[in-house]
Formats: C-alpha cells, sequence, structure tokens
C-alpha cells in the first residue's frame, strides 16, 4: 500500500441552481440553448494528501466544503473535476443514521453494513461482540433503530465503523451528539488506530480535539483550500476567518501566496466581531449601559477562541446616562450548565472608580490568564453600585457571548493548578 492513503487533486465541486422547476426540465432535456441556471462551488481545486497513520483535520465555517470532501471521498458525491486516489478501505461516520435502515433492528443494520463492506455472515459473527462492547445499548441493540436517540445512534455506528477492520476511518462531527464518556471513548480509540498505522480523517467544529489529536490540519473557506499546516497554526487562522481578520499577509507567511483579503474595518463595533447569544439575560435600571464589548486573544486579536494557560483580555466599554458614584464594574464566567466558575469586580480588586458624570464613557479591560479546562464557556459583564446602603443594579448581561478554551491537556475539575510533579528513587 502506497505511503499516501488519500491523494485529492484539484478536487471541484459545482451544483446548478435553478430559479424554476421548469428550468431544470428543460436543461435537462436539452431543450434551451441559454443558460438557466447559476453555478455554485461547493468546491474549487481542492488538493490534498493524508498519509498512512496521519490524523489529519479539517476545519472551516459552515458551507466552507468540509463535508462535501468527505463525501467525495467515501464515493457519496462524484466530483465536477479532479482526480483521487484512495488506497485502503474506508470506514466513514458521516451524517447521523447514514447507512441504516429505520425499520430495522440495531442487530440486523449491523449484519446489513457489513455485508455492504464487503463481509460474510461468518466474519460479521466474529466481530459482533466486539461491536456489541463499544456501542453499549444493552436490550436496544433488538429494537428498531427509528426507536433510538441521537446518541444510541452514534454509539452503534462509531462501534461497527471501527470494528470493520478499515484502514481509513473518516468522520464528520457525528460524535458530537455522544455523552462525554463516549467521547472519551472514541478518541482513545482515535489513539489506538493510530499505533496501529492507519488513518484518520476527522472534521470538526471542537477545536480543543482538533488541537489535541490531529497532526496536520487543513483550512477550508467557501470551498478553496486557504492552508494546511500544525493545528495550532491552523486554529489561529481560523480564528481570523471567524472576525474578517484572515489578510493577505497571514495567507503569504503559510501558503507563499495571496488567497483572500478580509481585513475588518477600524471603524467597526467591537461587538460586530462576535456572536452575540440570542438568549442572553439583559437587564438593570440603565443609569449605566453597556453599548460595546470584546474578548482579545494573546495575540491582540479579537477572538473568543483562548489557549489554555495564554493572558486574554475582556473589555467591556459604557455609557452613562445619569451621575454614578463609585460604579462596580463585574466579571463572570460560568460553564454551559449555568454554574458560575469565577468571577470577580472592581470592588474586589480594589480599584477606585470614583464619579462618573452624565454622557461620560468607561471602558473596563479584565485581564486574565486563562487555567481553565478545554471547553465551552459563558461571559458574563455588569455595571452596579450602592446608593447609601441600597444595592443597585445599573446593567447586567448574563451570558453575552461565548468563549471557548482550547487545551492539549486537561486536569480534574475546573482549574488547572499548574502542579509540578516529581518522581525520584527513594
Amino acid at each position: 500500500m502506497s505511503s499516501e492513503a488519500i491523494k485529492l487533486e484539484n478536487i471541484t465541486k459545482v451544483y446548478k441552481l435553478y430559479n424554476r422547476n421548469r428550468d431544470r426540465l428543460k436543461d435537462s432535456l436539452g431543450l434551451t440553448k441559454k443558460k438557466c441556471y447559476t453555478e455554485h462551488y461547493a468546491l474549487r481545486d481542492v488538493s490534498m494528501e493524508v498519509h498512512e497513520g496521519e490524523m489529519v483535520g479539517i476545519i472551516g465555517v459552515n458551507g466552507s466544503g468540509k463535508s462535501t470532501i468527505l463525501k467525495i471521498i467515501t464515493g457519496i458525491l462524484n466530483p465536477t473535476g479532479g482526480t483521487m486516489q484512495i488506497n485502503g478501505r474506508i470506514a466513514a461516520l458521516l451524517e447521523l443514521g447514514a447507512g441504516f435502515n429505520q425499520e430495522y433492528t440495531g442487530l440486523e443494520n449491523v449484519y446489513l453494513n457489513g455485508t455492504m463492506m464487503g463481509f460474510s455472515e461468518k466474519e460479521i459473527d466474529e466481530r459482533l461482540q466486539n461491536i456489541l462492547d463499544f456501542a453499549d445499548i444493552g436490550e436496544f441493540i433488538h429494537q428498531p433503530v427509528k426507536t433510538y436517540s441521537s446518541g444510541m445512534f452514534v454509539r452503534l455506528a462509531f462501534a461497527v465503523a471501527i470494528n470493520i477492520d478499515p484502514e481509513i476511518l473518516i468522520v464528520d462531527e457525528a460524535l458530537a451528539v455522544g455523552d462525554v464518556f463516549f467521547q472519551a471513548k472514541c478518541y482513545h480509540k482515535f489513539e489506538e488506530f493510530k499505533k496501529m498505522g492507519k488513518t484518520i480523517l476527522f472534521v470538526s467544529h471542537d477545536l480543543t480535539s482538533i488541537a489535541k489529536y490531529c497532526d496536520r490540519v487543513i483550512l477550508l473557506n467557501k470551498g478553496v483550500k486557504l492552508a494546511e499546516g500544525s493545528a495550532k497554526d491552523m486554529v489561529n487562522m481560523y480564528k481570523k476567518l471567524l472576525v474578517h481578520q484572515l489578510d493577505e499577509e497571514t495567507l503569504e507567511d503559510v501558503n507563499g501566496k495571496s488567497s483572500i483579503h478580509e481585513k475588518a474595518a477600524d471603524s467597526k463595533a467591537w461587538k460586530s466581531h462576535f456572536e452575540i447569544n440570542p438568549s442572553i439575560l439583559d437587564y438593570g435600571e440603565k443609569q449605566a449601559e453597556i453599548v460595546d464589548f470584546a474578548v482579545i486573544d494573546q495575540y491582540g486579536q479579537f477572538s473568543s477562541i483562548i489557549e489554555k494557560g495564554s493572558t486574554c483580555q475582556v473589555k467591556a466599554k459604557l455609557y452613562f446616562h445619569s451621575q454614578v458614584k463609585n460604579p462596580i464594574f463585574t466579571i463572570t464566567i460560568r460553564n454551559k450548565q449555568g454554574t458560575d466558575i469565577t468571577g470577580t469586580n472592581s470592588m474586589f480588586e480594589r480599584v477606585e472608580t470614583g464619579t462618573v458624570e452624565a454622557g461620560e464613557t468607561r471602558i473596563v479591560t479584565y485581564t486574565q490568564r486563562i487555567d481553565l479546562q478545554g471547553g465551552d464557556y459563558l461571559i458574563s459583564l455588569g455595571c452596579t453600585g450602592y446608593v447609601g446602603d441600597e444595592f443597585k443594579v445599573y446593567h447586567r448581561l448574563y451570558d453575552l457571548v461565548g468563549m471557548t478554551v482550547l487545551s492539549d491537556k486537561n486536569t480534574v475539575g475546573f482549574y488547572d493548578m499548574n502542579t509540578v510533579i516529581t518522581v525520584e528513587k527513594g
């Protein structure tokens, strides 16, 4: 077998988009010489190589062509142009439930999938116990899969995929629906596969997993391969892409040539670079109002994706509608379950804020080293204070914006204590 498990050269996928069904019919029957459709390039001249024993990640915003390229590699879609070479048996875990008959039981689907992969009934029998043990769905294996939860679906699909002796495993986001314990078991299996010299192609929005497990990462955008390289470099480029700050100079550093120019205008509001939580809790008497905010990473870029162990800043801009004496500026970081993980305010930190007059603006900067475990968090900002002995909430924005912490080493609990361990002979 070649050292190249997957080789794509100038793969292009074009879809014809019609405004009317009759235009589609006319075009299919050759009844019109006039072009009655527009072309949409899902992929444009994408070339890539994946070598034996590598775990390669593919990242990009929605609509970048990630799933399309996997479907072409697995033979679900045919490319419009380009050439492809695959060396090895592929097992794919793509769209949830793909390849399963909804009316069949889980057990019947195991045999169906195995047969489709070219295995005899005897060969499937030999692998059956390993599949059942890994899926761990109990008696549900005898129930129609249409009764399964999404988590049970992915358990069985992954168990089948890894037990048919694939040389190439392709996974597209499906693990996101599994519980944390099942995900841990799957990633452990990835490590085993890599040690066995098998190849893994992994598409995910989970940048922590991409950074931790992938040897190399390919960045796609709007059907074009922007760059490929180390997980850290590609994740940093992806972060810039999300906030429209991926410029020609950055791409020249990686590719040696210019590809796009999407420099953000300096006049934009900070918050325009972020996705604001649609379920934000916004309340207060509004003597002071948070009118803008930003999260800035260690490189000075607007980004809500922060590397564990790095120092970042959260900024809040407040406009004061009334005079406020000694306002208290607050920040809280919570997990997705709503538990307050950490937080502080200007009173705790003994920062004198003085009297702010109506019409004035204050910019508050919270600078901190992020030692949180890898995962997703929510940032809340606020401004409170006292009038005499009465506590006042001027403005609070709870769960304002998400923050993703990238980590290649997680410990127990919420925080990494950065413990130094030494072992010596007694």
